[in-house]
């Protein structure tokens, strides 16, 4: 039995959407019961400490995401497989993402402006199949068709060689430099600052 990994036309087949009211049931089932992990729902960038603490109970974090697709403003990309999602990339004007805002080892390097990737998440059958190059580069091809100049990001260099899930969330640096981005900041020697300049 060939194995997702041998099949090269799994990458070629994946289809990347941006998160809508038209598919937020489909987000909902990519993200489960656990809303992804521990009730985050793509929040924690998004929402103040106790703000975002508050909304892990009576469905908070994932009614907070729901107002903003239902507001119509930018949330992320899905990532599907034969129709089934099997990945998220956060991706919206970096402003939107309370945390970055507070961050001392992300602050803005220029007043450019730039979209950020914050965090992904892929479903645990489709890890280490190279989704989150292919996501990457969905992301950017998304981003061409908006006009969205600079993709910036915050990915992790691990430290140990088994990295936790909750820290793989924020994404692995080498798949940010096999997918073109480079390295612009390095403030933090582990959480480097990288872009991607879209043409």
């Amino acid at each position: 039995m060939r194995t997702k990994h041998q099949d090269t036309t799994f990458i070629d087949g994946l289809r990347f959407e941006s998160l809508t009211q038209k598919n937020w049931l489909k987000f909902v089932q990519l993200f489960g019961a656990k809303g992804a992990c521990g009730n985050c729902w793509c929040m924690f960038f998004r929402l103040g400490k106790t703000e975002f603490e508050e909304g892990k109970a009576d469905d908070g974090n994932k009614n907070a995401m729901r107002a903003i697709v239902k507001a119509g403003k930018p949330a992320g990309v899905l990532a599907f497989y034969e129709d089934v999602p099997i990945a998220w990339c956060a991706f919206a004007p970096r402003e939107d993402f309370a945390k970055l805002a507070r961050s001392r080892v992300h602050k803005p390097i220029d007043d450019k402006a730039v979209w950020s990737i914050p965090c992904t998440y892929i479903d645990k059958k489709y890890r280490r199949l190279g989704v989150s190059v292919a996501l990457l580069k969905g992301v950017v091809e998304y981003a061409k068709t908006q006009g969205i100049k600079i993709i910036e990001a915050y990915p992790t260099i691990p430290t140990q060689e088994k990295l936790p899930d909750a820290f793989a969330w924020i994404g692995l640096y080498k798949s940010f430099e096999r997918a073109g981005f480079e390295i612009v900041d390095r403030t933090s020697k582990h959480r480097p600052m990288v872009r991607y300049e879209v043409d």
